[in-house]
């Protein structure tokens, strides 16, 4: 700790960052100059771990903006992708479509508590299961019950390669609004509204319907006047212009990628933005004073500890303070959007590759920049760990205990996912026997959780260790019974020990 008496600052060393306590104001500061260092260094470690050709940052952090652009956006052309260049922002969709809904409630237009179909165009009497209707807030929530999504991809899922991608396209262009509703007639709901979380883009769908009723007004038009207008996003919209073009996607082959149609009303994934446009999009997120932000994040169903607020992914209160995170993903582009309130900080981060794995290294690096980027809570253990787990697992572990020991408040030791991802990290490396002592670790510091059996065994079958594996699956469904995953693994050993 050194002191600066002329400047009157307190500074702190952190992860290599250091971070100024003004004496007048009582907050911390970060310089830009320290942004744009994690910025870089994150994105040269994401580049190279995901093979991408292009990577984007865009940070909003006590109400200034960040954005940096990596690589290119097609691999020997050295296109540079810009503030201003156009990607499909998919599943980021979804938080247009919950704000709107959010504004609907607000307006006094609908009520979290009322049934779906009265705002439905005809009738269908088996939208609700043994007499309980799906509500508002069980849509938004995406806890509505639908039994199959709407259009249902799963027979082309089934059978998964290199063409599903143009199948599914091709497949969901032909799909129209008519289908839609006749579909819509042939849904069960297999579970009760409010219990169980299922991504249903049917049901998104099916939000934007719902909004044109009572407005009476387009999807479109709605984004246009309530959102895209008065966030000055000019470079967010459904469909382009003739002069427009999006920027290329690809797998993880680099094999190019179509787009996704925009079909039925957009309001899941038809959307496409700019990164200058996505920060502007943070800054609103980020304001915790307005009111239809306040409803789109707030817990409709009283699960307490995360939920989905408006058509979210999550929102939740951990060592990241008050955070809401929301993916997208398109056939050879994804998104990460992720807002952190208490630290007046959000990240969008966007790349032209869509994988399998393509999403983890989008978790792992808006990690590493709040990591960074927060001068004061707790930090990621896993990110601690991970370089000495890497080189010696055992040096990890034992590194590991130490600080819990020593800094018990300085790391996030009371998230089981951390240890979890690390394991995952080691095992597609082809460390079986290093992520089998990550996540023996991960058992011994959460003995309660299935989850943390489920990673075991599946660590000790790709080890080919079935007989071990097999007793993990066994626990991980004592715990939790509706494991199905561990279900199918164990019919799996069964399989393997009769041949």
């Amino acid at each position: 700790m050194k002191k600066n008496i002329g400047k009157a600052l307190i500074i702190f060393i952190t992860f290599g960052l250091s971070y100024s306590l003004s004496a007048q104001s009582g907050k911390y500061e970060v310089s830009e100059k320290q942004i744009f260092t994690s910025m870089d260094k994150t994105a040269g470690t994401f580049l190279e771990e995901s093979g991408a050709g292009s990577f984007s940052i865009g940070i909003v952090k006590d109400g200034k903006t960040y954005t940096r652009h990596y690589g290119e956006t097609d691999k020997g052309k050295g296109n540079k992708a810009t503030d201003n260049t156009l990607f499909e922002v998919a599943s980021i969709t979804k938080l247009f479509t919950g704000t709107l809904m959010a504004k609907a409630v607000l307006d006094g237009r609908i009520s979290v508590d009322d049934d779906i179909r009265k705002y439905i165009t005809g009738s269908y009497p088996d939208l609700e299961y043994h007499g309980t209707p799906i509500t508002i807030k069980d849509l938004v929530s995406l806890k509505a019950g639908f039994n199959k999504d709407l259009p249902d991809r799963s027979e082309i899922m089934k059978d998964k390669n290199e063409r599903t991608p143009f199948i599914l396209k091709a497949f969901e262009e032909s799909y129209t609004k008519e289908q839609f509703f006749k579909d819509l007639g042939l849904i069960r709901l297999d579970t009760l509204p409010g219990k169980v979380y299922k991504y249903n883009n049917g049901t998104i769908q099916l939000a934007a319907h719902i909004l044109e009723n009572v407005y009476r007004k387009s999807y479109e038009t709605l984004l246009k006047e309530q959102i895209l207008s008065p966030l000055n996003l000019k470079n967010t919209k459904l469909h382009l212009n003739k002069n427009e073009t999006l920027a290329n996607g690809y797998d993880e082959n680099n094999v190019l990628m179509p787009t996704l149609p925009n079909t039925l009303w957009g309001a899941s994934g038809s959307l496409k933005s700019t990164l200058g446009d996505l920060t502007r999009l943070l800054s609103f997120e980020l304001d915790r004073k307005n009111p239809v932000v306040q409803e789109s994040q707030r817990d409709l169903l009283n699960d307490v500890n995360y939920w989905n607020g408006y058509f979210w992914d999550e929102v939740t209160t951990n060592h990241n303070g008050l955070n809401s995170r929301k993916h997208g993903g398109a056939f050879g582009t994804q998104n990460l959007f992720w807002v952190f309130p208490d630290y007046k900080t959000g990240i969008s981060v966007i790349v032209n590759q869509s994988g399998d794995h393509t999403y983890e290294h989008l978790y792992y690096a808006v990690q590493a920049l709040i990591d960074d980027l927060k001068p004061f809570g707790k930090k990621s253990i896993r990110r601690a760990i991970l370089q000495k787990s890497i080189e010696n697992v055992d040096a990890g572990i034992s590194y590991y205990k130490d600080l819990k020991a020593n800094q018990p408040d300085a790391y996030n030791f009371s998230d089981e996912s951390e240890l979890n991802v690390l394991g995952y990290q080691l095992l597609r490396m082809g460390r079986a026997a290093a992520s089998i002592k990550i996540f023996r670790l991960y058992v011994s510091e959460f003995p309660a959780s299935g989850n943390a059996y489920d990673s075991l065994g599946e660590a000790y079958f790709n080890n080919k260790e079935y007989d071990l594996s097999r007793q993990n699956y066994l626990k991980s469904l004592e715990l939790n019974p509706d494991n199905t995953n561990a279900k199918d693994m164990l019919k799996k050993i069964g399989e393997l020990a009769e041949k």
